[in-house]
């Protein structure tokens, strides 16, 4: 396998009809220097069949895994076996945009920034609809200031999006599934300290009832432990943000959290911070149809954020 420069690496599951717009689309790129990782979830022989119809189109290097690795470990499986410069994961439901955007991704790389991002285009599979998605100048200096502020919103978007410098070791944490990519983008802007932004859609991003955010928004069981081993890895200080705490104050208000024991029950032998007791103790004392008030909200959350402000 020879070296190239990009490696673009999917991560596949079954659904070959997705599968097969996003090659269609690497088929076209008027970049050529770069590879296909497929590693392979699947239990029958569908995505083989497909990729064979592109093997003499462009490099394509697949990976059956023997069981099934699931979300991120297949993503990280597939990043493992590129040899390429730089990383371009791509969702199996994903495709490019335009037969230009490789060479626009490789382009940015001239700024010599190690983590590369585009903006992108949803767009819902059984509607049509169609929704661009940019980041503000706002949002890219809060960001670069305050990494952890994604935790309110990821406003860098999902992997598809982004391309990675090899010599970044950082890698999905596999024990996450709904903030995992946060997570990762976090740690990386944290190490270092800069990203390149290409203001144009490069990427459209396929939405569908079968994306992980339909069974793992607002689900205690996955919010909970996940939302723990982000403050496990970077402690309690990014709090004194007010957006990160806000974004806090909604992850227990949203996921009816109302007593530490439930934390207890999603979080097993482990202690709290004390600043998420203390947010807990609020909302406890508000009812919640009165908390799901959206001025009521902020109002509590503000002063609980006041409160808890010297102890952060």
């Amino acid at each position: 396998m020879g070296k190239v420069f990009i490696s673009i690496c999917i991560p596949a599951y079954k659904r070959t009809n997705f599968l097969n717009r996003l090659l269609q689309s690497i088929e076209t790129q008027t970049y050529k220097d770069f590879e296909v990782i497929i590693s392979d979830d699947s239990d029958d022989s569908s995505v083989l069949q497909l990729i064979q119809r592109f093997s003499d189109k462009f490099p394509i290097h697949y990976y059956k895994n023997e069981k099934a690795l699931g979300t991120p470990a297949n993503w990280n499986f597939s990043i493992s076996k590129a040899t390429g410069e730089w990383i371009k994961l791509m969702h199996d439901d994903d495709w490019f945009a335009s037969e230009k955007s490789l060479q626009l991704f490789a382009d940015k790389i001239e700024v010599n920034n190690k983590f590369i991002f585009s903006a992108y285009a949803n767009c819902v599979e059984n509607t049509k609809q169609k929704q661009e998605i940019f980041i503000s100048n706002i949002a890219r200096q809060r960001i670069l200031k305050a990494p952890v502020t994604l935790l309110e919103q990821n406003v860098v978007g999902p992997p598809s999006v982004t391309m990675v410098h090899r010599s970044i070791t950082e890698v999905y944490d596999e024990r996450m599934k709904w903030r995992v990519d946060l997570d990762f983008y976090i740690r990386i802007l944290m190490q270092e300290k800069a990203y390149s932004y290409i203001d144009e859609v490069l990427v459209n991003v396929g939405v569908s009832e079968t994306q992980v955010t339909n069974y793992c928004i607002n689900i205690p069981s996955v919010e909970l432990p996940e939302g723990y081993l982000l403050l496990e890895k970077f402690g309690t200080t990014p709090l004194k943000n007010i957006r990160v705490y806000d974004a806090w104050w909604r992850i227990l208000r949203n996921n009816n959290i109302r007593s530490k024991e439930q934390l207890s029950q999603y979080v097993k032998e482990k202690k709290w911070p004390s600043v998420i007791y203390n947010m807990l103790w609020l909302q406890t004392k508000t009812s919640p149809n009165f908390l799901n008030n959206g001025v009521v909200s902020k109002t509590l959350m503000l002063l609980s954020y006041i409160t808890n402000y010297k102890s952060l």
